[in-house]
């Protein structure tokens, strides 16, 4: 179970509690040290301004959680500090429509 404290450096963000991941809330950089629910974790790779990163070890189908809610499901294992993007997380948000030729119009739509 995580830590409800403030699990994480200043410059990663925790929007909820429950969360798996945080958010880089400056660029980081590959090889810095950052302490995550008490843990000193060094940080795999670059991670742009605004990013996910895993809070704790993730294994392949695992839930991430992001304000509380799901927002994907990581396709691979994560170790804490990783960066969750589309490499390694699938989204699950539900399309309501898209652009594409195949794409299904929604009440109000101009798109044919």
């Amino acid at each position: 179970m995580l830590n409800a404290q403030a699990p994480a450096a200043p410059r990663l963000l925790l929007m909820s509690p429950e969360d798996n991941c945080l958010i880089a809330r400056t660029p980081l950089q590959a090889g810095e040290a950052l302490e995550i629910d008490g843990a000193a974790v060094i940080l795999p790779e670059d991670i742009p301004l605004g990013y996910k990163v895993a809070r704790g070890a993730l294994k392949a189908g695992d839930k991430v959680l992001r304000y509380g809610a799901i927002i994907g499901t990581a396709t691979a294992d994560v170790a804490p500090g990783a960066m969750l993007h589309t490499h390694n997380l699938a989204s699950d948000y539900i399309p309501t429509y898209t652009l594409a030729s195949d794409a299904h119009s929604f009440i109000g739509s101009t798109h044919q």
